[in-house]
C-alpha cells in the first residue's frame, strides 16, 4: 500500500504539469521567452524522474520519487536551455526566410522546402542552399552533443514508389553536404518518408509545396 501513494502522487503531478505546460504554451518555441524550453525540460524531467523513482518500489519509494524528480528536473533544464541557445544561434546563422527552425522542447526541427533545395526531379542541392546547409553544419559542429536525422518528404504527385525513392535520395543529398561540411557520420542518419507524412493538403498547389520538404531533426544526445 505504501508504494501506491507516491506512485499516485507522481501520476497526478504528471497530469497537472502537462496541463500547466499546455496552458502556458511550453513545449514549443517562444521567441519572447528564451527560457521557455529550459522550464519545459525541467518540468518534463521532474515528472519522468519522479515516476521512475516511484516505480522502483520498496519502502523508500517516496524518497526515490523526490530524488528522481529533482535529478530529472536538473537534467531536463540543462537540455532545454541548450536547445534554446542552439535554436537562437541557428536562426541567426540562416539567411533564407523560407527555412524554419522550430524548437519543440525535445528537439529542433529545421524545415527546408524542396522547391528551394532542388530543381524539379533533381537531387542536386542548389548552390544557394548549400551555403545555408553549411551554416547548419557549423551550428552542429558548435553543438556536438546531438544526433541528427535528415528526413525527405514529397507531395502525392506521381507514384508512391517513385516518391519514396526521390525523398530518400534527397535526404541522402542533404546528409552528404552536412558530412562534407564536417558533421561526424556517427551523428547522422538519413531516410525518406515519401508522401506518407504531409503537413498540408495535397489538393492545392500551395499545400503540395509545403509537403515537398527536407527536415533536419536535431536531438539532444542524453546517452
Amino acid at each position: 500500500m505504501f508504494v501506491k501513494t507516491p506512485l499516485l502522487l507522481a501520476a497526478v503531478g504528471a497530469f497537472a504539469l502537462s496541463g500547466c505546460m499546455s496552458d502556458q504554451g511550453y513545449g514549443y518555441s517562444n521567441p519572447n521567452d528564451p527560457n521557455a524550453n529550459a522550464r519545459t525540460g525541467a518540468i518534463t524531467g521532474a515528472v519522468v524522474g519522479g515516476l521512475a523513482g516511484a516505480l522502483s518500489g520498496g519502502r523508500g519509494a517516496f524518497g526515490k520519487t523526490v530524488v528522481g524528480a529533482a535529478a530529472g528536473g536538473v537534467v531536463g533544464a540543462i537540455a532545454g536551455g541548450a536547445l534554446d541557445r542552439q535554436a537562437k544561434d541557428l536562426r541567426s546563422g540562416l539567411g533564407d526566410d523560407n527555412i524554419t527552425v522550430v524548437n519543440t522542447g525535445n528537439e529542433l526541427v529545421v524545415s527546408m522546402p524542396q522547391d528551394i533545395l532542388f530543381a524539379t526531379d533533381s537531387t542536386e542541392v542548389q548552390p544557394s542552399l548549400q551555403r545555408e546547409l553549411a551554416a547548419v553544419a557549423q551550428n552542429l559542429r558548435q553543438y556536438p552533443d546531438s544526433l541528427v536525422t535528415v528526413i525527405g518528404h514529397t507531395d502525392n504527385v506521381g507514384t508512391a514508389t517513385y516518391n519514396q525513392d526521390l525523398s530518400q535520395r534527397r535526404a541522402d543529398a542533404v546528409s552528404a553536404i552536412l558530412l562534407q561540411d564536417g558533421v561526424r557520420a556517427s551523428r547522422l542518419i538519413a531516410y525518406g518518408r515519401g508522401e506518407s507524412q504531409p503537413v498540408a493538403t495535397n489538393l492545392t498547389p500551395e499545400g503540395r509545396a509545403q509537403n515537398r520538404r527536407v527536415e533536419i531533426h536535431i536531438h539532444p544526445n542524453n546517452g
